[in-house]
């Protein structure tokens, strides 16, 4: 494997339902597998690779809240749906030939291992793509938070949010055609141009711990294996 610093992939949910949304129940085969066959080829092309999965192709925490008697609950559903995620991003990714891990906060019986930076970081070393599921744990924080938590964990030299648009613009481009594509931003700049490229928390993490943050398009075929080159697209956020 490359001696370089491992990589944190943000992906949602919703990635693993296709461009048309979920035929069989929550997933799409076919977008399950295209997204696990280009993460096995940008690893075997020698990226050390840990993921962060959302859970809202199942449920978002804030859409149960209002009906529960204990808010928190909702939260508690949504990292659960990240577990399921996990669980079949894995099982696309070793059906495409590679190798996965699913690490949770906390062990589960059959479904992950607890968190150890030891046994990770092995993990990452040898090939074998770690799935983050079940958020960071805790209520309150999102999977944004977690995907930055997961970073600086494993050291990660880069966060790949993968999102709806192929980077940052200075507006709304759905709604502004002098809308520019920002190629590079300071975090300072991110901050002073209210880009929203992340939620508070989990950009004053990467700002904190000095992870450059990359957005990028991920739905196109052959999106996440450009984000995993040498030479990935988006804007990258840091410095």
């Amino acid at each position: 494997m490359a001696n370089t610093r491992p990589r944190l992939l943000k992906l949602s949910g919703e990635a693993l339902t296709g461009a048309e949304g979920a035929r069989d129940g929550i997933f799409d085969r076919a977008a399950v597998d295209r997204v696990a066959s280009e993460i096995v080829r940008g690893v075997a092309a020698g990226t050390r690779l840990g993921i962060v999965v959302g859970g809202g192709n199942i449920v978002r925490g804030r859409w149960v809240k209002a009906g529960l008697h204990v808010a928190e609950r909702g939260d508690d559903m949504g990292m659960l749906a990240t577990l399921i995620n996990a669980i079949m991003l894995r099982d696309g990714i070793e059906g495409a030939g590679g190798t996965a891990l699913v690490v949770a906060p906390h062990a589960v019986p059959n479904v992950a291992i607890g968190y150890d930076r030891t046994a990770v970081m092995a993990a990452l070393a040898a090939g074998t793509v770690v799935v983050f599921g079940g958020g960071t744990g805790q209520p309150f924080f999102t999977t944004d938070t977690a995907a930055a938590l997961r970073a600086a964990q494993i050291s990660a030299g880069e966060l790949l949010k993968a999102t709806t648009v192929d980077g940052v613009y200075t507006a709304d481009p759905r709604t502004n055609p002098d809308a520019k594509r920002l190629d590079r931003l300071t975090f300072d700049q991110a901050v002073e141009g209210r880009y929203g490229v992340m939620d508070a928390a989990a950009f004053a993490l990467c700002r904190e711990q000095r992870i450059p943050i990359r957005i990028f398009d991920g739905r196109p075929a052959g999106a996440l294996l450009a984000a995993l080159s040498a030479d990935p697209p988006g804007t990258l956020v840091g410095g």
